[in-house]
């Protein structure tokens, strides 16, 4: 009797909950049925005990509509909105190895850009220069120095602790970058070759002019290619291969989209210091080198942040790596160690490129360089015709690296939430379909521009100038989807690889296969130049061609998300990721 009764204060509880609603059941009405059908009977403790499994065995309908007793399934509670907040935030343990890593990369990404928007300012607005100069740097300098940088990394992480490495390749750029406000930038008239470059422009052909400006400005070239390695080595290399090694794929997944909330808050921070540096360079009274005076700013600045960044290195090295909590033993033990197998960097990209995994990732990289390359230079074209004084160049740098910093701290918010609901393949497509998107928009402004027309005058710009703030949004746009999604999608797919792929796979894609991607994109302009006789009759060409990079790019996004799918489930924190 006791079973059959039982059952019918269940089934009577779960079917006037399941009349009322599926998903709403009516716990009230349950408990009101079962009181309406034996209001005297009452159960005693063990029989609770004996028909526990009652429930369960019941269709799920029942079970979760009438959790009457306590050998029921009970329902689940909705966490509260601070409860899931609270789940979301780092434990202690993860803390002390998170803070000191978003410390890290603040201090690179404010040096970056810093260094990306003085190199710039430097190059394009130098005597008899221009944003021409910038396909030729890309080609002739900065390919040529990011493969020299790679053989001595190979070779310094072949007889040096990785420790060691970081410091090693980390204090000649602070060094040079100092030098060069104190030293070399007040002594260029001494350095620059003016004399030898007047007599070449004058025995070689019109053509020769982007080069001869190289040879001219050799030092501002010099600081140009420093600077864009900075964001190749210190940041792709030195940073992500740290942290790849000291963070396990489940801490990636939930913590490297928010990375970038430190770093690009250094976005923000460092566009408005550049700007607030352009402020005290105006109020600066004539007789004073404005530009130099503004130069010892932003590399001491440069510098300082250095110099933090190496402390919080030290400080993860002395008091996190040796914590067992925060990194394994087992896995500081095997990092400790130096790999059995050394590679000359001939059979390092032999081995590498004969694995379809590295030439996706590979791809997936260069055909980004490429791409941004071929948009950007056309349109820091535009910029200088927009801006041709260094001060108000320089101001609007800071403001677009501001705009950058704000955009992508919201693109690293959704971020989060497209690799947990999404998954990596998803996150990986993003950024090829934003660039092509925000691309397309930009150079059909510069081809169709008689069409656009009546919308210029409508806003009361010029063409160029709607040209430029176009070009500004469509370059935020695709930085703040490659900061927030295809960067940590790049260093998540390096998680899943053996030591010799990580350690010298990295070294080859992000050293080499940035800049030549970068070079590559240079590289088609100026043939294109070559051939039509001017970048803007090039560009018709150039959208098309852009076409074609990002159709390799999804498809080499798509096939690299199938492989990293299949190299998680054989490893070991493939159930947690």
């Amino acid at each position: 009797m006791t079973r059959i009764f039982l059952a019918l204060c269940i089934l009577a509880g779960s079917v006037q909950g399941f009349q009322s609603s599926v998903f709403r059941p009516n716990y009230a009405l349950a408990r009101k049925s079962c009181a309406l059908v034996a209001p005297s009977t009452a159960l005693t403790e063990g029989s609770r005990r004996r028909h526990a499994a009652l429930p369960r065995s019941l269709p799920r309908i029942f079970s979760t509509a009438s959790p009457v007793f306590e050998g029921g399934a009970s329902p689940e509670k909705k966490a509260s909105m601070w409860q899931r907040f609270k789940a979301q935030m780092p434990t202690k343990v993860e803390r002390k190895k998170i803070l000191p890593l978003t410390l890290m990369f603040f201090c690179m990404l404010f040096n970056y850009t810093i260094l990306r928007d003085t190199k710039d300012v430097l190059v394009v607005t130098a005597p008899q220069s221009g944003a021409e100069v910038i396909p030729f740097l890309k080609t002739y300098v900065n390919l040529p120095a990011a493969l020299m940088i790679t053989i001595v990394y190979s070779k310094l992480c072949n007889v040096l602790p990785m420790s060691q490495v970081f410091y090693t390749l980390i204090t000649p750029f602070l060094a040079f970058f100092a030098s060069f406000a104190f030293l070399i930038y007040p002594n260029r008239n001494f350095l620059h070759p003016n004399a030898a470059a007047d007599y070449l422009q004058t025995v070689l052909p019109s053509s020769f002019g982007a080069l001869i400006s190289i040879f001219r400005n050799w030092t501002y070239a010099l600081f140009y290619t420093m600077a864009e390695l900075w964001g190749s080595v210190v940041v792709s290399l030195l940073f992500w291969g740290f942290a790849n090694e000291v963070t396990t794929v489940p801490e990636a997944k939930k913590y490297y989209p928010l990375f970038g909330l430190g770093a690009n808050v250094a976005l923000i921070f460092s566009g408005q210091y550049v700007r607030f540096v352009s402020s005290i360079r105006k109020q600066l009274p004539d007789g004073v080198d404005k530009w130099g005076v503004s130069l010892k700013l932003l590399m001491g600045a440069v510098v300082s942040l250095g110099a933090v960044m190496v402390g919080a290195y030290t400080h993860m090295q002395r008091n996190v790596l040796t914590d067992p909590e925060c990194y394994s033993a087992e896995k500081q033990k095997k990092s400790s160690k130096k790999s059995a197998t050394s590679m000359s960097l001939k059979e390092s990209a032999q081995y590498l490129f004969n694995s379809k995994y590295i030439r996706d990732l590979a791809t997936l990289v260069i055909a980004y360089g490429m791409s941004i390359n071929i948009v950007e230079v056309t349109w820091k074209g535009k910029l200088k015709e927009a801006f041709p004084d260094p001060n108000a160049y320089s101001a609007f740098m800071g403001n677009f690296s501001t705009a950058t910093g704000c955009v992508t701290l919201i693109m690293m918010l959704l971020g989060r939430g497209i690799f947990q609901k999404y998954g990596w393949g998803v996150a990986a497509l993003i950024t090829p379909i934003m660039l092509l998107s925000t691309g397309v928009a930009f150079f059909s402004l510069i081809i169709f521009n008689g069409f656009f027309s009546p919308v210029t005058a409508a806003l009361g710009m010029t063409p160029l100038m709607l040209a430029v703030i176009i070009g500004a949004a469509q370059n935020v746009l695709s930085k703040s989807s490659k900061y927030s999604l295809f960067d940590p999608c790049k260093e998540m797919a390096y998680i899943p690889l053996d030591a010799e792929q990580k350690t010298k796979g990295k070294a080859a894609i992000d050293v080499i296969g940035n800049p030549l991607g970068k070079s590559g994109g240079s590289f088609i302009q100026q043939i294109l130049i070559l051939i039509l006789g001017s970048l803007s009759a090039s560009t018709p060409y150039l959208a098309g061609i852009i076409f074609l990079i990002v159709g390799a790019w999804i498809k080499a996004a798509t096939s690299l998300s199938k492989q990293f799918k299949e190299k998680m489930a054989q490893s070991p924190d493939a159930a947690e990721f």
